[in-house]
């Protein structure tokens, strides 16, 4: 095997320490992210399997928004309090050519998604206004998609969480 000999600090160090934090980060993310989001829970508030075209659009689901940890770590973008278990879970199919999520409330949420993939999506106050977070664009990919809607404080609060493949706005 090949074993690193400690040198001086130069550039190449950095870059190799950076490569190694990164290496450990991504793997960190693949196990839940300090076992905070456990995507291997059955979701709160149900799944459901949509291929593209599915009607009605959008497919819509009232949960209960909120939870105990702090989605700040997740990634950027990634804020408020949600649950350990996905709140909801949506199979997608397929070929489609966009998907959102969207969340309505009275109350200030946040969305959180973990893609097919891995990588975690999330909002705050969607785009296009308002306090109400929108996640999506083009090229979805097929899979499972873990969703937890978040609230900021230690309220939880009725949330109606939308999915569509039509562009919103």
């Amino acid at each position: 095997g090949h074993k690193d000999v400690p040198g001086p600090p130069n550039k190449g160090t950095y870059m190799s320490m950076k490569t190694l934090l990164a290496a450990a980060l991504a793997a960190t993310a693949f196990t839940g992210l300090s076992a905070a989001q456990d995507f291997s829970m059955d979701p709160t508030f149900g799944e459901v399997s949509l291929d593209p075209g599915f009607a009605p659009d959008p497919y819509q689901v009232t949960v209960i928004a909120g939870g105990t940890i702090d989605a700040s770590g997740l990634g950027e973008g990634c804020a408020g309090m949600i649950a350990d278990a996905p709140d909801f879970r949506v199979n997608y199919g397929a070929g489609g050519m966009q998907l959102y999520a969207s969340v309505s409330s009275s109350s200030d949420t946040t969305l959180v998604i973990n893609g097919p993939d891995g990588s975690w999506f999330c909002n705050d106050d969607s785009p296009l206004g308002g306090l109400d977070p929108l996640v999506g664009g083009e090229g979805p990919q097929a899979g499972q998609y873990d969703i937890w809607v978040g609230t900021y404080g230690d309220e939880p609060a009725e949330a109606v969480l939308s999915i569509t493949e039509y562009t919103p706005g």
